[in-house]
């Protein structure tokens, strides 16, 4: 059965590629160049976060439900983690004015805008992840795709149960963050 917006998720996967891998590594590695703290530290609280994203990607290649939760989670905590610091928010905003800072912020804004629709689209798919019936239809196997895509391009064996590993620890570290470091340091509780 062919689903009709098979083009629209690859799309997805590709802006994602653009928005969350390819540009963010770009600027990290110019932050480091130009020696810009504020960016670096937050570029840095991003790809902490962002990793949820590659577990995702991982758990869709086991086929596992709790997928489809772990990517809409990523696309919901990236911005969230984008503008919630403050204190880097400020360092940034007083930065000396220049091509880093314009890109960065441009691309914050862009990222920002991607996951907020991106998750907004990802909502009706919540239902591949409550039951067994539906992740077999096209309708829900059509996300797995590009993983399984990925995982042909390099040859990666089944990597299910370090997926299900991984998400473990990166829950555990972020219900530490959240409840234990931010409860008590609020917002100046920047990860280490």
């Amino acid at each position: 059965m062919e689903v009709w917006f098979r083009p629209y998720v690859w799309t997805d996967y590709w802006l994602a590629v653009l928005f969350t891998v390819v540009i963010p590594l770009i600027l990290l590695i110019w932050a480091f160049v130009q020696k810009a703290e504020g960016i670096q530290r937050l570029l840095m609280i991003y790809w902490r976060v962002a990793s949820l994203l590659l577990i995702t990607i991982y758990l869709m290649i086991a086929r596992y439900p709790i997928s489809f939760i772990s990517g809409l989670m990523a696309l919901v905590l990236i911005p969230i983690s984008l503008w919630f610091w403050v204190d880097l928010n400020d360092e940034i905003e007083y930065q000396p004015s220049g091509s880093l800072k314009l890109i960065f912020n441009s691309w914050r804004w862009a990222a920002t805008v991607y996951c907020i629709l991106s998750a907004i689209a990802f909502v009706p798919f919540l239902g591949c992840a409550l039951s067994e019936i539906a992740i077999k239809t096209p309708y829900c196997t059509v996300w797995f795709e590009a993983p399984l895509l990925f995982k042909e391009m390099f040859h990666l064996k089944d990597l299910g149960f370090i997926s299900i590993f991984a998400l473990t620890i990166y829950v555990l570290y972020l219900s530490y963050f959240v409840l234990v470091k931010l409860g008590k340091q609020g917002r100046s509780a920047t990860p280490q």
